[in-house]
C-alpha cells in the first residue's frame, strides 16, 4: 500500500476556535519559543489566560514550544526545561513536582501508517507527581509515566511507565526500581 497524501483529511480534529489558535501561535512565538524572554511568572499568566490550569510554582523555562494551551494541566511545583515541546492536540497533564528537561518531547499526535490517508491519530498524555522525563526524551500518544518513575536521557516511552522505576532505551525498558 501507498501513502497517498492527496486524500489526506483531519477536519474531524478541532482542537479550538481559529481565532484562538491564532492569537496563541503568536504569544507561543513571542513569549515561549522566543529565548529571550526568562519570565517564568508572565507565561504562567499567559497559559492560564489561554486556558491553562498551572500549579503554584512553575517554572517554564525559555524556548518552550506549546501547541495548545487550553489542553494543559501542570501541578504544584513542576518544572519545564528549556526547548521543551508539547505538542498536545490532546490533554497533556502534568502532576506535582515534575522535572521535564530540556528539549524533552511530549508529543499527542501520529499518523496510522497503515492507511493510505495517513489519519491523524491523537491520545493524551499522562506523568503523574514526582516523575522525571530526561532531556531529549519523547512521551508518546496514550502514555502515562506513574508516579515517580524515570524515563532518561534521550529514551522513548512508548507505553506506560510503572511508578517508582527507571526506564531506559528505544523503546524505554525498565531497567531498576528507583532508590
Amino acid at each position: 500500500m501507498k501513502t497517498d497524501l492527496s486524500t489526506y483529511n483531519n477536519k474531524w480534529y478541532q482542537p479550538g476556535g481559529k481565532l484562538k489558535i491564532l492569537l496563541w501561535y503568536f504569544v507561543n512565538v513571542l513569549f515561549f519559543v522566543n529565548p529571550l524572554n526568562p519570565v517564568s511568572i508572565v507565561k504562567v499568566y499567559l497559559l492560564k489566560l489561554f486556558g491553562s490550569k498551572i500549579g503554584t510554582g512553575v517554572v517554564i523555562k525559555p524556548g518552550v514550544n506549546i501547541k495548545y494551551p487550553w489542553l494543559l494541566t501542570v501541578g504544584d511545583y513542576s518544572w519545564i526545561g528549556e526547548k521543551v515541546w508539547i505538542d498536545n492536540l490532546a490533554k497533556v497533564t502534568i502532576g506535582n513536582h515534575v522535572c521535564i528537561s530540556q528539549e524533552a518531547m511530549l508529543l499527542c499526535g501520529n499518523h496510522n501508517y497503515k492507511k493510505s490517508t495517513f489519519d491523524l491519530m491523537v491520545g493524551e498524555i499522562i506523568i503523574e507527581d514526582g516523575a522525571w522525563v530526561g532531556a531529549k526524551s519523547v512521551v508518546c500518544p496514550n502514555v502515562k509515566i506513574e508516579s515517580h518513575a524515570i524515563l532518561t536521557v534521550n529514551s522513548v516511552a512508548t507505553k506506560t511507565l510503572e511508578a517508582n522505576y527507571i526506564y531506559q532505551g528505544n523503546p524505554a525498558k525498565q531497567i531498576r526500581k528507583r532508590e
